[in-house]
């Protein structure tokens, strides 16, 4: 593992307490939490941080806000300005597990399959790095709920943490997700847009029904439908800058309630993934056309309804290069690797929005192993990654703060 071979005091500091970060990540895991409802998760939270403040002896350690955005933790050290803000998010998701690990869920249907609980542990560790240090301006920790989901209003963790006040005074944001691809031991960067935009896609389609023995009386939904699945790609492919990413995929189809009846109507949802806003609102406006255009000439009509989600997750070039600079003063410059965006979303994008931001990637799988793919039920972390996670958020805080004061490294 190349974190074997740095130097610097904070992963020295984070590898003597892998222990408490691997019991931290799996007491989560066991008890996993949907967004919103991560109320054991952020009890857990809490209390570890309480535990660090009476462990240090010493007054002015973390002050704790719970239920911030409903059901997160926002924790402050230090008082003085800037303020540097470092984020875990805490929802599981609804899969079964299926590992056989001794720590596997103990919920049904519930599961953390994309290394969240990975990212609360992380970030506890973070704060026991930092815990007791006389700091140039202030850290503030956002134990984030429900980024894999919105609420009945269409918000999620991050709009409503935001909405409560959670990122007020802070003048930069870190972030990391661990990524099964990387070796353990190793970082993603990436400056501009790392994460696309996600929009949710309706499309109504009306025809008129009849008995399937009689087609010609019908103006077959299903048939306009299968129409409008292969037009669609011609957004991406016609429609779009090649060299400008955007992905429009259909996830279900339903319509019909019978097999030997045309029905009036089939209902089509799906996604719309882009990376800067001019291909967005393209894709938005010949979706718009296209569709309503199509089924008219076949007789039909279509009802086409955009919802907005994440925005595009856009990375501060300063900051991305900060990161870079602790990654490898830490594990080495070959432990640092140029990444590609994803078309993936991630609702960081709204904490960058408030702010300057950096989202980077650490690997958490072990050299020469086959990767287990986020949202999987087998889906695993290699805890060894834990302690470097921990120590890269802590290293990027006190860099940006001591770079921002003037304070010296």
């Amino acid at each position: 593992m190349t974190a074997a071979r740095g130097s610097d005091g904070l992963l020295s500091q984070a590898m003597e307490m892998a222990g408490d970060l691997v019991r931290w990540r799996r007491e989560i895991h066991q008890w996993p939490e949907l967004g919103f409802e991560e109320v054991r998760t952020a009890r857990l939270v809490v209390s570890s941080l309480r535990q660090m403040d009476r462990a240090g002896g010493k007054r002015g350690g973390w002050r704790i806000r719970e239920g911030v955005g409903r059901t997160g933790v926002v924790a402050d050290l230090g008082s003085a300005e800037p303020v540097v803000a470092l984020r875990a998010d805490m929802d599981a998701l609804p899969i079964q597990e299926t590992t056989a690990l001794p720590y596997a869920s103990r919920r049904p249907g519930l599961m953390h399959a994309c290394g969240h609980d990975a990212h609360v542990a992380i970030l506890l560790g973070a704060a026991r790095l930092l815990s007791g240090r006389r700091l140039p301006g202030a850290v503030r920790l956002l134990f984030q709920p429900s980024e894999e989901a919105a609420d009945s209003e269409g918000f999620s963790g991050a709009a409503r943490m935001i909405q409560d006040g959670a990122m007020e005074g802070v003048s930069a944001v870190f972030g990391l997700h661990v990524i099964t691809e990387l070796p353990t031991g190793t970082v993603g960067v990436r400056a501009g847009a790392v994460q696309a935009a996600s929009d949710s896609l309706q499309l109504v389609v009306k025809g008129c029904g009849a008995h399937a023995a009689q087609p010609h009386r019908s103006r077959d939904p299903i048939y306009i439908a299968s129409q409008l699945v292969s037009s669609l790609q011609s957004v991406v492919s016609r429609s779009v800058d090649p060299l400008a990413p955007a992905v429009v995929s259909l996830g279900t189809i339903s319509g019909g309630t019978r097999a030997n009846i045309i029905p009036e109507s089939v209902v089509m949802t799906g996604t719309i993934r882009t990376l800067d806003e001019r291909t967005r609102e393209a894709v938005h406006s010949e979706i718009r056309q296209i569709a309503p255009g199509i089924a008219a000439a076949l007789g039909g009509s279509c009802e086409v309804g955009i919802g907005r989600g994440y925005p595009v997750t856009v990375n501060d070039g300063a900051l991305t290069d900060l990161v870079r600079q602790v990654a490898e003063k830490m594990l080495g410059a070959g432990a640092v690797r140029d990444i590609e965006p994803s078309m993936g979303a991630e609702d960081f994008s709204l904490l960058a929005q408030q702010c300057r931001g950096c989202f980077f990637r650490l690997g958490v799988t072990p050299e020469g192993q086959e990767p287990t793919w986020g949202h999987s039920p087998t889906f695993e972390v290699d805890e060894a990654a834990l302690p470097i996670g921990a120590a890269l958020l802590a290293g990027c805080a006190l860099r940006y703060l001591t770079q921002a004061t003037g304070a010296g490294d």
